[in-house]
């Protein structure tokens, strides 16, 4: 690259593709982003720069392009405001009459003339000697909750635009009673019974939300539990799924499957000596063995699905009802079932089949079917699950992660909405001092609003069709996301800004329509107006005690705001009995994540925590006596918790038996067992221990009264 360049010019053009040239540090100190930076992310973009001699005339293309579309192709009306959109238009165009023509959701339709002229302007700017002005269009009447069409006709030519139409907070609404509750958090896969095969399934996860029921709880929060690659290509993260529109089969139960009772096969596979040992062999492992667990249930399942589509047609009509209001069913198990013929990612494959364009004989047709069948198993476990819950007043607190696997269906299928030559990180931090990234493409900004948001809405109704509540991880990428460029460092990236608005018009409209309360992970550095927007829109936020305990003794931790999910810690952070005697800090030093100076100050900085968290718990009559014992000062935690105006209390189970091990360890892979652990106890056990259901009792007990330890 060129060192010649004109930084205002530069820095213009970034603005004008929604990209920050700056932002502020986790010590608050201003960083800039590199020209170097600048520019590919703009080209990423599709920015017309291939050096920075190409910026004059790429500001210049870019502004011609804003002003020549005469409506934006999404625009947001809240609830109760008056409905309006900004018309662009040149000016000598901006005469006569216009037709305008409105389609609502529902099937409604409208129509109004106006004098293009008498609109009140709002600006007037001249782009390479055309001077364009915006218009504000009126729109009469007022609209209910919903995604309409606007289409303007004014001087021969047609303009449309989708209209949101939400309420400005999300569910429930302002003058709902909803009660606090309290639950239990425990990823799916650790989860385990006598039952299971080695690791947590869906009947599984019923049970779990029983128990917690009988104990008087509400919430079974788990981890995504989305579309996964379990052979080859293998990766078993809950935060790089296939697809964030499919269910992963690993969770089906398989001796509850329908088909089963009438299928010989599969009962005769079932029963076999050889099956029965492997279960056994699966179940006394320590950790999750994805791949021989999934081998082994998708021989069985393989052998329902053959039974089931050879049953008489009238057998197949709820199937079939399910794949024609789940259109994109069949498309991904083509997908599969053609990764499954060609072994090796999609990005490798002939230019037709990378194109989307799938044939009959680029997939084996009894694989096509094993695909889609386990997609109707899969959902006829989880509705069955969901709506037993919901009978019984409790419910599940699904998790909706950021990005997807980029071998996987979604990159695949919706490949021109992801922005290639970067990934999707986080800025240098005191954990991470050469910052993250994550590996994932991010979504481009523009072509998701072109699409009208329909994959991120597709998305978001496949979680809100089973979830009492669901947590939106990584909150702030609703605002804006880290862009690395590709082959540089992740201290190198800078943000990307996203249409906001919109996404909380969706996010509040659609919680709505599903009485789905809505969480954002807004953990770490987060810029004040995240915070904010959450509050205005009803978006719940995140209290993690270990993230909030600050060395002052006279207040080691905050009041928990009313708009809360409180809890210890995080799937990503080490258990509470971990944390409390510095396991965590011996575990990064032994990986060299630390070195010897980090670990003392760490370790001391840790003290000071203890005993400033001590003082308040004591000072507060949560904390009896001067012990400092773990399982005392855990208990008197979450009495503090319990005790709080928070909307929801979610109770790690693995801190009840002091666990020790961390489900995950941000930015290691290979170096420890991440996303494979098994809960120490089964679901038999840990049900019954005295330790666990004392602690339980209590919460319970404190959250419905108010009363402490």
């Amino acid at each position: 690259m060129s060192d010649l360049y004109n930084m205002p010019q530069l820095q213009e053009l970034a603005h004008a593709y929604g990209i920050e040239t700056a932002y502020y540090d986790i010590t608050q100190r201003r960083q800039e982003a590199s020209p170097e930076s600048l520019l590919l992310v703009l080209r990423a973009l599709g920015a017309s720069v291939e050096t920075f001699g190409d910026v004059s005339a790429a500001l210049i293309e870019r502004r011609q392009t804003v002003w020549r579309r005469c409506l934006e192709p999404v625009v947001v009306v809240w609830d109760g405001d008056p409905a309006e959109v900004e018309l662009r238009l040149l000016v000598d165009q901006a005469v006569g009459s216009a037709m305008c023509h409105m389609e609502l959701e529902n099937g409604e339709a409208r129509g109004w003339a106006c004098d293009i002229s008498g609109l009140p302007t709002t600006q007037t700017v001249e782009v390479e000697g055309e001077r364009y002005v915006a218009k504000k269009l009126p729109i009469p009447g007022r609209l209910p909750w919903g995604y309409h069409r606007l289409i303007v006709e004014s001087s021969g030519r047609l303009s449309e635009t989708m209209i949101i139409c939400a309420p400005v907070k999300a569910y429930p609404s302002p003058e709902s009673s909803v009660s606090r509750v309290w639950g239990v958090f425990l990823p799916l896969y650790a989860l385990h019974s006598r039952h299971s095969w080695g690791s947590g399934d869906f009947s599984d996860l019923e049970d779990l939300i029983t128990w917690v029921n009988g104990q008087g709880g509400s919430v079974v929060a788990t981890l995504p539990f989305l579309a996964s690659f379990l052979d080859e290509p293998f990766d078993p993260s809950p935060y790089a799924p296939v697809s964030r529109l499919f269910w992963n089969e690993f969770y089906i139960d398989v001796t509850k499957v329908t088909e089963l009772k009438n299928c010989a096969a599969a009962r005769a596979m079932l029963e076999s000596g050889e099956v029965k040992e492997e279960v056994e062999k699966l179940q006394s492992l320590p950790l999750v063995d994805y791949r021989h667990q999934m081998a082994l249930k998708r021989r069985l399942l393989e052998e329902l699905a053959k039974c089931f589509f050879t049953k008489p047609a009238d057998h197949l009509a709820a199937f079939r009802h399910f794949m024609e209001t789940n259109h994109r069913v069949e498309d991904y198990a083509r997908f599969r079932a053609t990764c499954e013929r060609r072994s090796v990612p999609w990005p490798e494959w002939p230019q037709r089949l990378c194109a989307g364009i799938l044939k009959e004989g680029d997939y084996s047709e009894d694989t096509k079917r094993y695909h889609a069948y386990v997609q109707w198993v899969a959902h006829q476990q989880l509705k069955n699950l969901s709506e037993k819950a919901r009978e019984k007043g409790s419910g599940l607190y699904l998790d909706f992660p950021l990005g997807v696997n980029p071998d996987g269906y979604d990159m695949w299928r919706e490949h021109s909405l992801f922005t290639m030559g970067v990934s999707v990180g986080a800025p240098p931090d005191t954990l991470f001092s050469g910052g993250q990234d994550w590996g994932f493409t991010p979504l481009h900004p523009e072509k998701i609003r072109d699409q009208e948001h329909r994959y991120f809405i597709a998305c978001l109704n496949h979680q809100l069709e089973y979830a009492s509540i669901l947590r939106i991880d990584h909150v702030m990428g609703l605002h804006r996301l880290f862009w690395i460029p590709e082959g540089m460092e992740p201290s190198k990236g800078v943000y990307v800004r996203y249409a906001a608005d919109e996404l909380y018009a969706i996010l509040s409209l659609e919680s709505h329509r599903h009485k789905c309360l809505l969480v954002g992970e807004n953990l770490g550095t987060v810029p004040p107006y995240v915070n904010e927007a959450m509050t205005r829109h009803n978006i719940q936020c995140m209290y993690v005690t270990q993230y909030e305990i600050t060395p002052d003794s006279n207040g080691a931790l905050r009041e928990i705001p009313t708009n809360a999910v409180a809890s210890l810690n995080t799937h990503d952070m080490p258990p509470f009995s971990a944390f409390w005697h510095g396991l965590d800090i011996e575990d990064r030093l032994a990986m060299k994540i630390l070195d010897a100076t980090g670990a003392r100050v760490e370790r001391g900085s840790r003290q000071n925590l203890k005993q400033a968290l001590v003082n308040f718990l004591q000072r507060n009559g949560w904390l009896k006596g001067n012990s400092w014992d773990t399982h005392s000062v855990l208990k008197a935690c979450l009495a503090f918790l319990a005790s709080s105006h928070a909307r929801v209390l979610l109770v790690n189970l693995e801190d009840l038996w002091l666990e020790t091990e961390p489900q995950n360890i941000p930015g290691v892979q290979e170096e420890r067992p991440n996303w494979r652990r098994k809960a120490r106890y089964s679901l038999e056990v840990f049900s019954q221990m005295p330790g666990v259901l004392d602690a339980i009792e209590e919460i319970n007990r404190i959250s419905k009264q108010g009363k402490g330890f």
